[in-house]
């Protein structure tokens, strides 16, 4: 077998297994979707000043009421990046999508190590790197193609979504889909276990997500958070699909699409890279 047909034949192993899924595809649209309807449109009510009756400790007088109301509303559309919050939180969703889909993906590993295909991969006439890296890019296009459906359905809710530049959003997102799902395995690859493999993702992706900027801007974290914030790569991933996608640049003053771009690389580049030397260290009895 050469190195190209074992790269190839994982990444069909892997879009296969994912489409013939019907349950996994379904879950992939709607746990996003309740995310973007019951957080964006419930939040996004609060950001609204239309919504608020009254301001305390102010009369009620038409002109005053709707200076105010519209100085509210300046500040929040200045906060969100000259967005409203649901397009705000939609675009951080997309981003999000991919990142779990893809971490969790390290999963499948477990499972082949259970049903005996992991040792069929150790043993294939292939260089192990390629191969890992073929299941690797097939979990990446998967998610990316999971963010793609995302991206279509949140026209829907917002319309200040700018779709000509999906394909350059999509880039972003499978380049930072190759970085975690390439962590996921290599973490994967260390566990036994379903359950523990769970409990260190739960652990490791809720952080994450919440100091990404995905719900509320990066700059409204208090100082030490901030500093997680700027380590953690999927905070470029979210700031760059936003940029694109609704114009909203809000992050870190150093942060620009150029940058983030090679952050994201070279993330994906380091993580492949343990994920290729642990593949390679494995035996058959791990």
């Amino acid at each position: 077998m050469s190195a190209f047909n074992a790269f190839t034949a994982m990444i069909y192993r892997q879009l296969k297994r994912w489409w013939n899924a019907r349950s996994r595809v379904t879950m992939t649209i709607l746990n996003p979707l309740i995310w973007m309807v019951f957080l964006g449109l419930g939040w996004g009510s609060i950001f609204n000043p239309q919504n608020i009756p009254s301001i305390p400790g102010i009369p009620d007088i038409p002109n005053v009421v709707e200076i105010l109301r519209s100085a509210i509303d300046n500040y929040f559309k200045q906060l969100f990046g000259g967005v409203n919050y649901v397009t705000f939180m939609l675009t951080g969703v997309i981003v999000m999508t991919a990142f779990m889909g893809s971490f969790i993906s390290g999963i499948s590993v477990i499972w082949d190590k259970q049903f005996g295909f992991l040792k069929e991969t150790l043993v294939a006439p292939a260089p192990r790197s390629i191969v890992i890296l073929g299941r690797i890019v097939g979990d990446s296009i998967v998610t990316t193609i999971q963010s793609l459906v995302i991206v279509l359905l949140s026209i829907v809710l917002t319309n200040e979504i700018n779709l000509i530049n999906t394909p350059l959003v999509m880039c972003y997102i499978f380049i930072m889909s190759l970085g975690f799902a390439s962590l996921g395995t290599a973490i994967s690859l260390k566990f036994r276990s379903m359950e523990g493999f769970q409990m260190v993702v739960n652990l490791i992706t809720m952080p994450l997500v919440f100091v990404s900027g995905v719900f509320y801007p990066v700059t409204t974290m208090p100082e030490w958070m901030k500093l997680i914030a700027e380590s953690n790569p999927l905070t470029y991933s979210v700031h760059a699909v936003r940029y694109w996608l609704a114009s909203a640049d809000v992050g870190f003053e150093y942060m620009n699409p150029i940058t983030d771009l090679a952050i994201l690389t070279l993330f994906a580049i380091a993580m492949i890279t343990i994920a290729a030397k642990t593949f390679e260290k494995t035996t058959l009895e791990d």
